[in-house]
């Protein structure tokens, strides 16, 4: 004996998470962004140097 399961064809898992005002921001600033990309290739030196060691 099987269950009949009824499924919704579009449910709200479906879509994606609509980013929130704060996050656009963050996304879209320009000086935020160069320093997670100066950060981001700090920490790759510190672990290319610590290899090196």
């Amino acid at each position: 004996m099987s269950e009949n399961k009824l499924s919704k064809a579009y449910k709200d898992e479906f879509y994606p998470p609509i980013p929130t005002r704060g996050t656009k921001f963050w996304r879209s600033n320009f000086l935020y962004q160069l320093f997670k990309f100066f950060r981001l290739n700090l920490k790759i030196m510190s672990m290319v140097v610590k290899g090196h060691s």
